[in-house]
């Protein structure tokens, strides 16, 4: 009888092993299917492109002298504040794109391939870490060019920037639920501007929370953008970790523990 159950263990074992391989693998493919759509429509890259650049120049001059006195002051603050709010913005594309995929029928023959359920939605989100890591780069490289030298060295930028693109992926499956509940692209967009608006601008990431009327500061003070935009700014101007690094990692965990499983069971409804 032990003899069984050992084997029956066992066998159960391997099967989640295989069955993990197989999820994995096919979210690869699934991702590479994701490069291959940028690589024929470059333009899909405008945003992650222009915008850190564009909001890099515009931010900073706006606001650099009236906050810090001069440009080059502000830039230890903005641009890790630049960073989190062009790529996690970034992340919003991800159930836009979803949306459109599906409303062509594409999503219809993954479904009737024996495929991991899970595949095309995680390799998209794969895929778009691509993105994010675009984004990233660019933002600091104006940074750099515009007279930011971070003091945490290129390890913890390297850190800081690993943060983020992960941070942002465990947001886009929050977009990515919204791209399967919504009926068309144009709602998942308006849908997320209208959460991710408030999480970016009522945060710290362009100015310090003790500017603002008091009523305002417990958001900001609990606001996760927040925690993750101090995580960066400890990374790379000082290149500590703090426990705002934590709670960035495990909110991501959370949010993915979450919305995964939703977005894959309304995604198998939907489809």
């Amino acid at each position: 009888m032990n003899s069984y159950l050992d084997t029956h263990i066992v066998d159960r074992q391997l099967k989640n092993k295989s069955s993990f391989r197989q999820a994995l693998m096919n979210s690869f493919t699934m991702a590479f299917r994701g490069l291959l759509k940028i690589k024929r429509t470059p333009e899909q890259l405008f945003d992650v492109t222009l915008q850190p650049i564009i909001f890099t120049l515009m931010f900073t001059y706006i606001f650099g002298g009236a906050i810090a006195g001069d440009v080059k002051s502000y830039l230890p603050v903005i641009i890790p504040g630049i960073l989190v709010q062009t790529v996690i913005s970034t992340s919003v594309v991800t159930g836009v794109q979803l949306r459109e995929d599906m409303d062509k029928g594409v999503f219809d023959r993954f479904k009737s391939l024996p495929i991991a359920r899970i595949a095309p939605l995680a390799g998209a989100l794969m895929a778009d870490t691509i993105r994010y890591t675009i984004a990233t780069i660019l933002t600091f490289v104006m940074g750099y060019i515009m007279g930011y030298h971070p003091e945490g060295g290129l390890s913890s930028i390297i850190i800081a920037g690993i943060l983020v693109v992960v941070c942002a992926w465990a947001v886009s499956w929050i977009f990515a639920f919204f791209g399967v509940i919504a009926r068309t692209a144009s709602s998942v967009q308006g849908i997320s501007m209208l959460v991710l608006f408030p999480l970016t601008f009522l945060s710290n990431a362009f100015v310090p929370a003790n500017t603002m009327p008091n009523w305002l500061q417990w958001f900001v003070n609990i606001n996760p953008i927040s925690h993750l935009v101090t995580a960066v700014r400890d990374l790379t101007n000082s290149g500590t970790v703090g426990v705002d690094m934590t709670i960035s990692l495990i909110g991501a965990a959370v949010i993915v523990a979450i919305f995964a499983p939703i977005t894959v069971r309304a995604y198998m409804r939907r489809v």
